[in-house]
C-alpha cells in the first residue's frame, strides 16, 4: 500500500473526513445527518443554565381553527408576546464533522439537544425584542412534534384550540380551492385534528372552541388570562391591527383584519359532515 493510501486510511479513521481522489485533493463529506427519530429526544441537563424562556405558551390547534384569531387576542396583552407562525421546530442542527460531533458528544450534547437550544435562542431572542413577559407560538404543524415541544420546555403551558371539523375542512378548502378538492382538504385536515387530539390525550391545558371564543370573547379570555395565571385586560377583545398577516404564517384574510372578534360562521347541519370526519366529530362533541 502506497503512503498515500495510508495516509488517507489514517486521516478517516482519525478525523472522519474523506480525502478527494478526482481532481484536487480536498476535504469533503460531512457524516450523514441523523433523522430526528434516530436521535434521542430529552429534557434539558440544566433547565437553569439550558433554558432562556420560561414557561412558553403553545397553541395546539388544526389548521383554519381560528388560532390567528386567537393569537391576536392573546398579544394584545401587556404580558403575552403572540408573533406570526414561527415554525421553530423545523429549524434542524447538523454536524458538519466527525469531530465536531465527537466534541459535542463530550460536552454532553446529542443533536437533538442542540436544536432546542436553538429553539429557545430564536423565541427568547424574539421575546426580548417585544419586552414582554412570555411568548406564544401558535404554529399548527407543532400539533405534530407535541411530544418534542413538552420535552424541550418542560414548563410549557399548551392550550387546545378546537373547532367543527366539518367547518374546519370547509375553510380549509376555502384557503386554496385551486389545490384541494372538499374532499382531499376534509382528509388533509383530519391529520390536523388527529394530532391535536393525541396532544389533547397526552398533555395537560386548557380546551377553548373557537364557537365560544367567536360568540363569547370576554368569557373564554378570562379563562385563558385564568389558566395563565395573568389578569384579564380589556383591549384582548380589540386588538387592532395586525404587523403580520400573509399566507403561510397564518390567517390573512379580511375577517381578522378587522381588528375586533367577528361572530363565527353558523354550525354544519349533522347531515353535511362528510363520513370522514363524523369520528371526530363525536369525539369533539359536536356530534352525539
Amino acid at each position: 500500500m502506497s503512503w498515500q493510501r495510508k495516509f488517507n486510511k489514517a486521516l478517516v479513521r482519525f478525523t472522519g473526513f474523506q480525502v478527494n481522489r478526482v481532481g484536487n485533493p480536498g476535504i469533503t463529506q460531512a457524516p450523514t445527518p441523523a433523522k430526528p427519530s434516530e436521535v434521542e429526544v430529552r429534557p434539558p441537563a440544566d433547565p437553569q443554565a439550558d433554558r432562556l424562556l420560561t414557561a412558553p405558551i403553545f397553541v395546539i390547534s388544526p389548521v383554519r381553527s381560528g388560532s390567528t384569531l386567537l393569537r391576536a387576542i392573546l398579544n394584545a396583552h401587556s404580558a403575552m408576546h403572540a408573533p406570526h407562525e414561527l415554525h421553530v421546530r423545523r429549524l434542524r442542527v447538523e454536524f458538519g464533522t466527525n469531530l465536531a460531533q465527537k466534541a459535542m458528544t463530550a460536552l454532553g450534547h446529542n443533536q437533538a439537544d442542540l436544536e432546542h437550544l436553538l429553539w429557545d435562542r430564536v423565541l427568547h431572542r424574539e421575546l426580548e425584542r417585544s419586552g414582554k413577559r412570555f411568548i406564544v407560538d401558535k404554529t399548527p404543524a407543532n400539533a405534530f412534534a407535541y411530544e418534542r415541544l413538552s420535552t424541550c420546555w418542560p414548563d410549557a403551558r399548551f392550550i387546545f384550540l378546537l373547532r367543527h371539523p366539518a367547518s374546519i375542512a370547509t375553510s380549509w378548502h376555502e384557503a386554496s380551492p385551486d389545490k384541494r378538492t372538499p374532499e382531499e382538504a376534509a382528509l388533509d385536515a383530519l391529520r390536523y385534528m388527529k394530532a391535536v387530539q393525541r396532544a389533547k390525550s397526552a398533555l395537560t391545558g386548557l380546551t377553548v372552541r373557537y364557537e365560544d371564543l367567536s360568540a363569547e370573547p370576554e368569557r373564554v379570555t378570562r379563562e385563558i388570562c385564568a389558566f395563565l395565571g395573568l389578569e384579564w385586560e380589556p383591549q384582548m377583545l380589540s386588538y387592532g391591527e395586525q404587523t403580520v398577516i400573509e399566507k403561510g404564517l397564518g390567517d390573512w384574510r379580511d375577517k381578522i383584519r378587522s381588528g375586533a372578534v367577528q361572530p363565527g360562521r353558523a354550525l354544519p347541519d349533522p347531515s353535511s359532515i362528510p363520513e370522514s370526519l363524523k369520528s371526530i366529530s363525536r369525539s369533539w362533541g359536536y356530534l352525539p
